[in-house]
């Protein structure tokens, strides 16, 4: 498709009766990993989850593969990370079994062929969990949970991938994890949204950021410099003599 696979167009929503995000504009093209990035409180989160059909949207429009976002129903194209939460959902099951339920949105309730577990496989592979498929997801830690619910929707083979604040709380053994895996989907033509604090081992693979304030754009672009919390930034064409700017988000207000 020539058009984005995913794009919200003067988005505005509300949370609790307050309004969230003031018409803001966003598109993911195909092939394209995208960072939406932001303070806490900035909109982000929630305007990805507009992007899904996950908030309601008061004015605007969503789409999805060049559908309006509620008519569309292929939900196979789509794999989505929730904000970080456990795996375990509360059942006893398998860190292969919560993997597996990925392959729902393919399969239905039909029984699994050997493409859905071939799949699956290829899933714990790729977020280095393969040696551990068979044991309860309870034994796991936090950032290992995290690689699970990457691997669920990776599961899939989802044509969109859209991970809201993957690295939150994550060690850096686990953040490399996960840069490896958006590497791999990227370089296999996967479209990418992440939602992000910093860029962090991900700003390599970003090829436009967006930086949200207080619910609106206001900037977009590639990601300038390698910033990172409590390095100092320095402008290219900044005045030698002026103190250097300090942390991952105000680079992008100069």
């Amino acid at each position: 498709m020539s058009g984005p696979v995913l794009s919200l167009r003067g988005a505005h929503a509300e949370l609790g009766g307050r309004e969230v995000l003031h018409g803001v504009d966003l598109a993911v093209g195909a092939g394209e990993v995208v960072a939406l990035l932001g303070a806490n409180g900035s909109g982000k989160s929630t305007a990805v989850r507009a992007a899904v059909g996950r908030v309601r949207l008061t004015a605007g429009a969503w789409e999805l593969f060049g559908t309006p976002g509620p008519r569309f129903r292929q939900w196979a194209r789509l794999g989505y990370v929730p904000q970080r939460t456990t795996a375990a959902a509360g059942v006893p099951a398998t860190v292969r079994e919560v993997v597996a339920s990925g392959r729902l949105a393919r399969t239905g309730l039909r029984p699994p062929r050997r493409a859905d577990r071939a799949a699956v496989t290829r899933a714990l592979e790729l977020v280095g969990l393969a040696d551990r498929a068979r044991e309860s997801v309870d034994a796991l830690s936090g950032g290992q949970h995290q690689r699970v619910l990457i691997a669920r929707a990776l599961a899939g083979e989802p044509e969109l991938l859209v991970m809201d604040e993957p690295m939150a709380g994550v060690d850096l053994a686990a953040q490399e994890v996960l840069a490896a895996t958006v590497r791999t989907q990227a370089a296999a033509g996967t479209s990418v949204l992440l939602v992000l604090h910093e860029l962090g081992p991900l700003e390599p693979l970003i090829d436009r950021a967006v930086l949200l304030r207080e619910g609106r754009v206001e900037h977009t672009g590639p990601p300038r410099g390698p910033a990172l919390p409590g390095q100092a930034v320095v402008h290219p064409h900044a005045d030698p003599a002026a103190a250097p700017v300090k942390g991952p988000l105000d680079r992008w207000t100069s």
